[in-house]
């Protein structure tokens, strides 16, 4: 039996999970969190062989979770179900440990391969995206200015992007607001950029925030 567990700030998201793992008889859901502190709470009382995992969400989002899950329990397989396409974050997913990547637009048709491949200890992705991952293996020169950044960096540039203030990220991510003017200030000159709407518009054009 595959014991899943999804984490999914959207209810009819983890109820549509739900209807389709119910359908397959190797298959059941075990647990759910609407956020990265209710999953680590969940873990501690059931045991998984796959999590679903969001990337955006309130508070810590889904590509920091990666990091910590892959530390507290590196064989624990991550599935990532994101709105977000796969060419906006699928790579950096990946190479943040997860598993595989899909999108909840396709999840109807992916959801029960991607888990059993996953379950399975293999790594799921779809052909488009392996392609990409292909282009990049021999190319790594020629990347976009938000693809220099760091995880954090990329989260940080997001937030800002999106019109938060330092000392709201700073809440957010539970850090010192210099820390987070630190990290905007690499931001800013990783992308030669001047100012935040600079961000917001290069944001806003790559697809990058909501």
């Amino acid at each position: 039996m595959i014991d899943v567990i999804i984490v999914d700030d959207h209810a009819l998201i983890r109820e549509g999970v739900k209807k389709t793992l119910s359908g397959e008889p190797d298959m059941r859901l075990v647990g759910e969190a609407n956020n990265i502190p209710e999953l680590f709470r969940v873990l501690g009382h059931v045991a998984a062989n796959v999590v679903l995992l969001d990337i955006t969400m309130p508070g810590e989002s889904g590509l920091d979770a990666l990091k910590e899950l892959h530390q507290t329990q590196p064989y624990l397989p991550v599935l990532i179900l994101s709105f977000h396409p796969e060419e906006r974050f699928a790579v950096r997913a990946l190479k943040a440990g997860a598993a595989g990547y899909i999108t909840k637009e396709s999840a109807t048709e992916e959801l029960v391969q991607a888990v059993r491949k996953v379950a399975g200890g293999g790594i799921y992705v779809s052909a488009s995206l392996g392609e990409q991952l292909a282009a990049e293996l021999k190319d790594t020169s020629g990347k976009l200015p938000h693809e220099t950044l760091s995880d954090r960096e990329f989260q940080v540039m997001r937030l800002f992007a999106a019109g938060k203030k330092s000392s709201e990220i700073a809440e957010q991510l539970s850090v010192s607001v210099n820390t987070v003017n630190t990290y905007r200030a690499r931001v800013l000159q990783k992308m030669r950029m001047q100012s935040d709407v600079e961000l917001s518009r290069y944001a806003v054009e790559h697809g990058l925030i909501d």
